[in-house]
């Protein structure tokens, strides 16, 4: 699990787009180049914009961090894909036992 904090001061009210059910908000997380950071953060959001503002060269606003949080007995949360066994699978068709053709 992660948990995400947002200042909503700094979120590009311009950006925001009229959905089918509301408004919505898109956002971008990144993970720390260096690791994580002094205030236990493990990255940061960045709020998107459209993409003609992006193709200007316009760059999203930073409007928080995010950071993984501890389960119960101290580990950090895995990858939920992980945890459910859904591991990556090698897309070379030689390694595919199965005589299925597609």
């Amino acid at each position: 699990m992660q948990t995400i904090k947002i200042n909503v001061s700094k979120i590009d009210k311009d950006a925001l787009y009229q959905g089918k059910n509301g408004k919505y908000l898109d956002l971008v997380l990144f993970e720390n180049k260096d690791g994580v950071d002094q205030y236990s953060n493990d990255g940061f959001v960045v709020q998107d914009l459209p993409k003609s503002r992006r193709d200007a060269g316009e760059r999203g606003p930073i409007i928080g961090n995010w950071k993984h949080m501890e389960k119960k007995g101290g580990s950090k949360a895995t990858d939920p894909m992980s945890k459910a066994g859904l591991a990556q699978q090698s897309l070379n068709p030689a390694d595919d036992d199965d005589e299925c053709p597609f």
